[in-house]
């Protein structure tokens, strides 16, 4: 079924408000834009991707709790204070690798200023006793306490991310625990691939097929490429450290 909004476009998904900003829209663009000034070097590329940069620190990040804002009227007000811990966390570090490509000093220890609270803020806030974290909060209270595959493999990233920028073995801790939750509750090492999701006591819902239209090898892939150029870096800089 086609979803649209009151203007007759297209909805991304059921969970999309709508308006005519959101923060997942832009959060793409940026990697996007990034991905494309590792190949393509341009003026006008490079004032579009740090333009998008400037846009979450000024709007999309809120000051506050160092939470994306999500949905959004078309002069930048707020429609929703439901938090997405998942697009936190992966926001922090792509955010970070960005800013590096944009090649300003300045720009880059805003960027990385403002990572590190946002990851703090996850880390606080979503992290389970078990290592995984929950999915989204409201007004400060956890309102999905499932664990989507997607937000624990961002996790990884963006807790070795913040490791790497702040030294703080916390983030080193979290990383590592984050995967190690991915490996006994996420994949299934028996039929293969990730579960969709499972509950918090672990179970793997059974209302969500493994693979589909918002499901692929995406977020894990990609986190198993970071994770390893991170934890390889990480290696070389100190030899004694130990990273699962």
């Amino acid at each position: 079924m086609k979803l649209t909004n009151a203007t007759g476009l297209s909805l991304l998904s059921e969970a999309d408000m709508n308006e005519k900003k959101s923060m997942n829209t832009h959060l793409h663009m940026l990697e996007a834009y990034a991905n494309l000034s590792r190949t393509c070097q341009g003026e006008k590329l490079g004032q579009r991707l740090r333009e998008l940069i400037e846009i979450f620190l000024n709007r999309i990040i809120d000051p506050k709790n160092h939470h994306f804002l999500l949905f959004f009227e078309e002069d930048w007000k707020p429609k929703s204070e439901i938090v997405s811990f998942g697009h936190d966390i992966e926001g922090s570090w792509l955010l970070c690798e960005a800013a590096e490509i944009c090649g300003d000093p300045q720009l880059l220890k805003s960027v990385q200023d403002e990572a590190l609270q946002m990851a703090q803020a996850v880390y606080d806030e979503a992290v389970d006793s078990d290592g995984g974290i929950f999915h989204d909060a409201e007004h400060g209270q956890i309102i999905d306490r499932d664990k989507h595959w997607w937000p624990q493999s961002e996790a990884v990233i963006g807790f070795l991310n913040a490791f790497q920028l702040s030294g703080r073995e916390q983030f080193r801790v979290a990383a590592d625990r984050s995967w190690e939750f991915i490996d006994k509750y996420i994949i299934d090492h028996r039929h293969g691939e990730w579960f969709w999701t499972v509950s918090r006591d672990g179970v793997p819902s059974k209302d969500k097929f493994k693979v589909d239209e918002w499901k692929c090898p995406y977020h894990n892939s990609r986190m198993c490429f970071e994770a390893m150029a991170r934890v390889e870096m990480i290696a070389r800089l100190n030899p004694l450290l130990r990273i699962s």
